[in-house]
């Protein structure tokens, strides 16, 4: 992002308000901006989410593809992520500024999603051994407000929960070669069990104490934090570090303790909205595109 040029006496500004944890805004250390969401917005993805965060904007469409299954993993499906960050975000991403740090969520997010715990993916296996489904993920970055890895994370997320996948058959064997057939009614799909996929938590270090979705003032202020990612069971999927400057043996656990009960509390509201928002009326959605 676009380096911000702050003064002596905002720093001081900022490091004295998360001291006494009154933050610019009127947050406290651990507490999130409002977040507007809106899930199924793209009419020809399989699954698609919109999310901001203040001024970070993130649209994200999951679009779903029979594929061949890795050979080291011939009974699973899988996800691919790819992350572009717009040149209307920030003046930073022009030209190539922005796909390093595209890769480095792309990165992250492949981390986050490792492990075996956070979704099932041989509920994505068609025929074992040759055919699956293969979830591709596709983020766009429409604006830059600070904290874009958890963003992302909730974006991508809710885009999963939305995602519907197409139900097929396999027919009768025709010699050796089985037939897939694919289901003439639309809605007949099946959805993905998406509670224990993770959702990221980013703190930042400013003086002895740290918080949750900094600003961009507050990321300037900060020389080190790390991004957590928490699953549905508060369970660290990945962690990594960031900023320069260095991190003590007990803040670290301290900061990953605190991470893991933020995320946790954060995987529980966001499902809960999800929930709340797949009941409502297409009349009471009130979303970017309505």
């Amino acid at each position: 992002m676009a380096e911000i040029l702050l003064s002596e006496a905002e720093k001081a500004f900022i490091h004295h308000g998360v001291q006494d944890d009154l933050r610019c805004d009127g947050r406290s250390r651990l507490d999130y901006r409002p977040i507007v969401l809106e899930t199924g917005l793209v009419s020809n993805a399989s699954g698609s989410a919109r999310l901001r965060i203040a001024n970070s904007d993130i649209l994200v469409g999951v679009k779903v593809e029979l594929a061949t299954p890795l050979p080291e993993k011939p009974q699973e499906g899988r996800l691919e992520f790819f992350v572009d960050c717009s040149a209307n975000a920030t003046p930073e991403f022009e030209g190539r500024g922005g796909e390093d740090l595209a890769n480095e969520i792309c990165r992250f997010l492949q981390r986050s999603y490792a492990s075996g715990n956070t979704l099932d993916l041989i509920e994505l296996s068609v025929l074992p051994g040759q055919q699956c489904w293969v979830l591709y993920v596709d983020i766009l970055i429409l604006e830059c407000g600070g904290n874009l890895y958890d963003a992302v994370s909730l974006a991508v997320k809710s885009a999963l929960y939305a995602t519907q996948i197409p139900t097929i058959k396999v027919a009768t064997m025709d010699g050796d070669q089985p037939e897939l057939e694919l289901s003439d009614d639309p809605y007949d799909t099946k959805r993905l069990n998406t509670e224990n996929i993770p959702c990221v938590v980013t703190l930042m270090k400013i003086g002895n104490h740290y918080l949750v979705d900094p600003t961009p003032e507050e990321e300037c202020c900060s020389s080190s934090g790390i991004v957590v990612a928490v699953s549905g069971e508060k369970k660290i999927t990945a962690v990594r570090k960031i900023g320069s400057g260095s991190l003590h043996s007990e803040s670290l656990a301290s900061m990953l303790k605190t991470g893991s009960e933020v995320g946790a509390s954060v995987n529980k509201i966001l499902m809960s909205k999800l929930v709340e928002e797949e009941k409502l009326d297409k009349s009471q959605k009130f979303g970017f595109l309505r």
